[in-house]
């Protein structure tokens, strides 16, 4: 291997180190050998092999999607101007269609309203106080997202009943979808301004299209560097030297080869906040299909628990530093990804591209995802089954299986006991992500408790992102499911559900779905809230490690 790969490699500011004590040199000489970088930067469909080709033929727009991005420049300008009154952007999105916005937003520090939920008091929050100087951004590929449609429709009705009529409500919402979807039509009928998206670019692959960058135009961030950083980098990744995201890809592909699949994403402190969350949907939907795949591990901080580990390759990442500092803000990485984020957001495209190569994986189709939402879909309409709880401690209804500890200690030490060595526990909440936001210490709660992953996603958000890899990777994960009672519901406009009952069948949809692959699961519902997750929390720092 070339000497330049002994410590960085590097691009347009974007740096890859320590990749060659990953991949000494195996992986990536497959990958020039195959010709890979010239034909992935070519755009050519058929790298994955026959049973792919026809979706990556629609799929790989992303590698040049910045240079038509730029087209959108003119109406962006004039949209945030005349739109500059309002100042409180809320984005209603899932998955691919907010991650990339929201890391934007944390990155620039501007704020953003991110509605990725179907909880009523986090839907509500979002709706309520300041409608006057309030836009709306709804983003939705497909045109049918249920959640979109949801916010949509609470958005529109709040919007009428402050006062406003219906051509002043219009101008407080802009749509985002591909040409052609239902979204579109439902636009034209409600006068609503539709900005339609790169077509050939998958969900998870769509940061620097219009699904990224309206909102991120509307909060103020500055778009046109963006895709300066994009366009600068994307001259190096035909090329067989020089190339940091084929390193990138070469090393997630030769770890996940020995044994090292699971991928922590450690943020260094040195600028990106958020970037790892949208990793995390790229790596987890693109490869966990199939019975294989990367899974990615969030990790708060450097000392956290769960950014080292057996089978865990440490991946940090951050902003430009010096040319030869190694980051990891505290921690040794495996690998560190440092530079601009328009330029991070092609390289991590590419690198999961390039290891899906040689992990045999179709990275741009997500054949695991409907069977949660059709299992929404037929509780919605059907009603769900009976459930009684195993029993119930302090404010946690417990539902657990037949013959399980009658307690709640026990039926998690059940839970983290029962993780195979090859396997890892994923925590679940369908919960309000601002109001309940203390939910996310069980992760690194229960990772001091356990040798294995611990990962954590809020539902439904998580569906359109790591759900895939639940459904689809490899089968060794076991789950941690948390659910609230609902004191203030909020209903659905035109539909003949309220949110609670959406998130409610969203969370026992997904239940089955996973008991249907035979993943062992622990539901914990909290009778209230706060005090229930004052009650996990106290038991999982004190008890379980």
């Amino acid at each position: 291997m070339t000497e330049q790969l002994a410590g960085v490699e590097a691009a347009a500011g974007l740096a890859v180190h320590r990749a060659a004590g990953v991949d000494p040199g195996a992986t990536r000489d497959a990958l020039l050998a195959a010709g890979v970088p010239g034909r992935l930067a070519a755009q050519d469909p058929t790298l994955w092999g026959p049973a792919a080709e026809a979706t990556a033929r629609q799929r790989l727009g992303w590698l040049d999607t910045h240079r038509r991005s730029r087209e959108l420049l003119p109406q962006l300008a004039e949209l945030t101007a005349e739109l500059a009154d309002l100042d409180h952007v809320v984005l209603a999105g899932m998955g691919g269609s907010s991650l990339a916005a929201e890391v934007i937003a944390r990155t620039t520090g501007r704020p953003l309203t991110v509605l990725d939920t179907t909880d009523p008091g986090q839907v509500r929050a979002a709706l309520t106080g300041r409608l006057d100087r309030t836009v709306l951004v709804v983003a939705s590929k497909s045109g049918t997202t249920v959640e979109t449609d949801s916010h949509l429709r609470a958005a529109w009705q709040a919007f009428l009943d402050g006062g406003a009529t219906e051509a002043e409500a219009a101008r407080h919402v802009v749509v985002v979808t591909d040409p052609g979807s239902p979204l579109e039509a439902t636009a034209a009928e409600l006068g609503v301004l539709a900005i339609l998206a790169d077509p050939d670019v998958g969900g998870r692959y769509s940061a620097l299209t219009a699904y990224g960058l309206v909102p991120a135009a509307l909060i103020g961030a500055e778009v046109p560097a963006l895709l300066d950083e994009a366009e600068a980098f994307a001259g190096s990744l035909a090329g067989d030297r020089d190339n940091p995201a084929l390193a990138l890809g070469a090393a997630l592909a030769a770890a996940a080869g020995a044994g090292r699949d699971r991928i922590a994403l450690v943020s260094d402190g040195s600028g990106l906040d958020g970037l790892g969350d949208w990793v995390e949907q790229l790596l987890a939907e693109s490869t966990g299909k199939g019975g294989r795949g990367l899974l990615p591990v969030v990790v708060e901080s450097p000392d956290s628990p769960g950014a080292t580990g057996d089978g865990v390759l440490t991946v940090t990442y951050g902003g430009s530093l010096a040319p030869g500092v190694v980051p990891g803000g505290g921690v040794a990485p495996d690998l560190a990804v440092n530079g601009p984020l328009g330029a991070q957001f092609l390289a991590w495209e590419y690198a999961t591209a390039v290891a899906a190569v040689t992990l045999g994986v179709d990275p741009f189709d997500q054949p695991d995802v409907a069977a949660a939402k059709e299992n929404t879909a037929r509780i919605l309409t059907e009603g769900a089954p009976a459930e009684e709880p195993a029993f119930v401690e302090g404010a946690v209804e417990v539902y657990a299986p037949v013959g399980g500890p009658p307690d709640l200690t026990g039926a998690l030490r059940w839970l983290l006991d029962g993780v195979p060595d090859d396997g890892y526990l994923a925590v679940t909440a369908y919960l309000d992500r601002c109001a309940d936001a203390q939910a996310a210490r069980l992760r690194p709660l229960l990772a001091r408790a356990t040798p294995a992953p611990v990962t954590f996603g809020w539902g439904p958000r998580y569906l359109h992102s790591t759900g895939q890899y639940h459904k689809g990777g490899p089968a060794v994960g076991s789950y941690l499911q948390v659910t609230g009672a609902v004191t203030d519901d909020l209903p659905v406009p035109g539909r003949p559900y309220t949110f609670a009952q959406l998130q409610a069948a969203q969370a026992a949809g997904d239940r089955q779905a996973l008991a249907g692959r035979g993943r062992p699961l622990l539901r914990l519902h909290l009778t209230d809230r706060a005090a229930g997750l004052a009650q996990l929390l106290a038991l999982a720092g004190r008890t379980l490690t």
